[in-house]
C-alpha cells in the first residue's frame, strides 16, 4: 500500500492530470506571506483572502490551488477567484508562467500576479475579453498601487 504525505505538498489536478508541487524555499514562503499580509490588511469585509487552503475547480478534471486567492466569502471553487497569485520558485517558475497562466486566463480568472522573490519583481495580468494583457511589471522599489480587487498600495521589495 502506498501512502501520500501532504506535509509540504501541493496537490493540484490539471485534465485529470496530478500535479505534485514538493517543498519551497524560506525565499518563497516568506514572500507568500508577506504578501498574503498586505492583502489581508487591506481586504474589505466581503472579500478574504486565502493561503492555498482553497481550491478554484474550473471543471470537474481541474483542481488548481494558487499560492494565494481573493475572493467573496461567499465563493464557490467553481467560480473564478477575483485574483489569483504565485510565487515563482525554480520548481514552479514555468509551470506559473505557462500552464497556470493559460489556466487562469481560459477560465476567466479576471486578475493574476506573478511575484518573482528572487528579482522581487511583481507581474499583474489582467483579462481584457478572453486574453491577459500586462499591466505592469512592478520593480522592486516601485510602489504599485491597485484597485484590483480593492485599493491597496506595495512595494515589491517588501514582500520578503
Amino acid at each position: 500500500m502506498t501512502t501520500l504525505q501532504a506535509t509540504n505538498q501541493k496537490y493540484e489536478v490539471v485534465d485529470g492530470n496530478l500535479l505534485i508541487t514538493g517543498p519551497q524555499p524560506p525565499g518563497h514562503q516568506a514572500a507568500v506571506v508577506a504578501l498574503m499580509i498586505a492583502l489581508k490588511q487591506a481586504c474589505p469585509p466581503g472579500l478574504m483572502v486565502a493561503l492555498g487552503s482553497i481550491a478554484y475547480r474550473p471543471t470537474p478534471n481541474t483542481t488548481l490551488r494558487p499560492d494565494l486567492l481573493v475572493c467573496p466569502r461567499d465563493y464557490t471553487p467553481t467560480q473564478p477567484p477575483l485574483l489569483a497569485v504565485e510565487v515563482l520558485s525554480p520548481a514552479t517558475r514555468t509551470t506559473d508562467i505557462v500552464l497556470k497562466r493559460t489556466l487562469y486566463e481560459h477560465h476567466q480568472v479576471p486578475t493574476y500576479w506573478l511575484l518573482d522573490p528572487t528579482t522581487q519583481e511583481l507581474t499583474v495580468l489582467h483579462l481584457t475579453h478572453t486574453t491577459y494583457t500586462c499591466q505592469a511589471v512592478v520593480q522592486p522599489e516601485q510602489p504599485f498601487h491597485t484597485t484590483t480587487p480593492f485599493p491597496l498600495t506595495l512595494t515589491p521589495a517588501n514582500l520578503h
